[in-house]
Formats: structure tokens, C-alpha cells, sequence
């Protein structure tokens, strides 16, 4: 089954008769992934470990296994930022990260949320991205 993309899904919606008919012929097309699923999910198809990622986002270690464990399920943008760049995601992945998260996308008018997009593009590490921000005076990811 190929997976339909957002517009398509939503053109769907609209012409629908009823929502339980959209749910009946599009249910395998809507996200139903925990923040930690998803993560888990990112982690292999990186072939990262929780550990070399929980230190690579600089966050508090036990922080991070939260997340990762989903006792802690609606982190701080950026937190969910400071992993994305940890795993090495790109903005668009970044983007589906923070949606799991429940967190505010990127929005690249914003000027510190277009230097995180930046960071995430050129696979910039969390204290780079803190650096950059810093020099354009536009605040830090972390601490």
C-alpha cells in the first residue's frame, strides 16, 4: 500500500461523507506512533544508539532516557531540537520529530528557528548550533 502524503490525505477529508468513512479507508495512513516509538524508530534506521544520541543533544542524561522511554512525552521544542540535531535529521525529518513531540514546527521566518533549520540542513552538532546562534544574537538551544 503506498503511503498517500498530507495534501492528499486532507483532499480526502474534505470529500468525505463522514469521518468514519475517511477513518475506514485511510486508518493505515494516519500517524499512531508515540514520541518514544518514533524515536526508537529514528535510532535504528540511523544506526545510533540512545546513549551516543542522549549525549551527542548535551541534555541532562536522565532527561533524555525520559524521552526516550516516553515517561516524558511532551518535551520542549528545544530539547526534541537538540536530539534532532544528535541524530543527524534533516528539516524535514526534524519537522515529523516535533509534530511526535508536540511541539511547534519550524517555522523559517523566525529568526532563530531558521538558524536551527540552518544547523539541521549543514549537520551542524548541538554546541555549533549554540555558537551560531550566539553570534547572530539569537539566544541558544540549550542551557
Amino acid at each position: 500500500m503506498a503511503d498517500k502524503d498530507t495534501k492528499q490525505l486532507e483532499h480526502e477529508l474534505s470529500e468525505a461523507d463522514s469521518v468514519e468513512e475517511f477513518f475506514a479507508e485511510n486508518g493505515a495512513h494516519l500517524r499512531q506512533l508515540t514520541l518514544a516509538e518514533y524515536l526508537g524508530q529514528l535510532l535504528e534506521e540511523k544506526g545510533l544508539t540512545k546513549a551516543e544520541v542522549v549525549r551527542r543533544s548535551n541534555l541532562d542524561q536522565v532527561y533524555g532516557y525520559h524521552i526516550f522511554s516516553g515517561y516524558k512525552k511532551n518535551p520542549a521544542k528545544e530539547k526534541v531540537l537538540a536530539l534532532a540535531l544528535a541524530l543527524g535529521l534533516s528539516p524535514e525529518e526534524a519537522q515529523r520529530l516535533l509534530y511526535y513531540a508536540g511541539a511547534k514546527q519550524l517555522y523559517v521566518r523566525d529568526p532563530w528557528d531558521s538558524v536551527i533549520w540552518y544547523a539541521l540542513e549543514h549537520k551542524l552538532s548541538v554546541g555549533e548550533t549554540n555558537e551560531l546562534l550566539q553570534k547572530l544574537n539569537a539566544g541558544k538551544l540549550l542551557g
